[in-house]
């Protein structure tokens, strides 16, 4: 059986695949490689996937669907993890056609080829995000509540991929299931997230941004607790035309200012702080209620921040070195 896994440079997407090597599965990796964030580091992930007999990789753009489906009659895999997608909500501000490329556009061709597998197709499993829920007083956020007011373009094309893949699952009997994911971090992560930013600004002697003046809270999910779930779910064999979504969070949001302490711990460094306010498309807490989660997969979040993300900072600092 081969698995297609789209963005398999990034960072789930690495994680995810580095797992489903390690079980013995087949992985077909794509992605485009773009400079959202510095392509050495995906290089570097790809590098270590390279290692396993069991990768192949191809350096394609979703957008291009003719290449895609080219790739997908070719290699014809038994599931699809897609992963691949336009990330960051500031940036949506900055390039709101990157977004509608990659995670609209690349998405309706991850639709398509899933349609043209047909029955041989057993599983799509995709990313969507915690961001659809927008800013919103009820907590925890689950899965039934209304996702009726992105707080940002991102969060917006993330809904619509949801969207979409209800369509395509009810038209076409495709059995389709989106995760959606709360703040993940951990080694090998993204430098565009608070976390990476702030240990590389702490180590670099400057100072960090908190906005809204550190008033907010996130339900931090280290990356082990994203990947065992999501291969729990890519190896389940749903039946045709069912669409399901799930939260995959820690289910224990920290608040900003108590994750900066856990980092300067972590580091051994304090931070010099500037205060500023709200930035357009943030939400002021993010919460997940699992409970849905918890009951179809068994699964349920157990690494506290303050365990992963000294591990984070062990990783960095290598990285930094250049010993990872």
């Amino acid at each position: 059986m081969t698995i297609l896994v789209t963005g398999a440079a990034g960072f789930i997407g690495y994680h995810a695949s580095a797992a489903l090597l390690a079980a013995g599965e087949q992985v077909v990796g794509i992605d485009n490689l773009n400079a959202y964030y510095d392509p050495v580091l995906k290089q570097a992930r790809l590098a270590r996937l390279e290692r396993h007999e069991g990768f192949r990789f191809e350096r394609l753009d979703l957008a291009d669907d003719a290449a895609l489906m080219a790739l997908v009659e070719r290699e014809r895999p038994d599931r699809i993890l897609h992963l691949a997608a336009q990330a960051g909500v500031r940036y949506s501000l900055e390039n709101p056609f990157a977004y509608a490329r990659s995670n609209l556009l690349g998405h309706l061709a991850i639709l398509e080829a899933a349609r043209r597998l047909g029955d041989d197709l057993s599983h799509l499993v995709y990313a969507s995000s915690s961001s659809v829920y927008g800013e919103t007083a009820r907590v925890p956020f689950a899965e039934a509540d209304a996702s009726e007011t992105p707080a940002s373009l991102y969060a917006a094309t993330k809904r619509a991929d949801e969207l979409m893949s209800a369509s395509y699952s009810s038209l076409y009997g495709i059995p389709a299931t989106g995760l959606r994911f709360f703040t993940v971090y951990g080694p090998w992560g993204r430098p565009d997230m608070a976390y990476w930013l702030f240990a590389d600004a702490m180590l670099s002697g400057r100072a960090i941004k908190v906005f809204n003046n550190g008033d907010m809270e996130r339900d931090f999910t280290y990356i082990d607790d994203i990947v065992e779930p999501l291969c729990r779910i890519l190896a389940d064999a749903p039946a045709r035309g069912r669409h399901a979504v799930y939260n995959i969070g820690g289910s224990s949001p920290v608040r900003l200012m108590d994750m900066i302490e856990t980092l300067e711990r972590a580091l051994g460094l304090t931070a010099e702080k500037i205060m500023l306010p709200m930035q357009p498309g943030d939400v002021t807490r993010t919460f997940a209620d699992t409970t849905k989660l918890e009951a179809d997969y068994g699964y349920k979040a157990t690494t506290r921040l303050e365990d992963g993300l000294p591990r984070f900072a062990d990783w960095y600092r290598k990285w930094r070195e250049g010993t990872v």
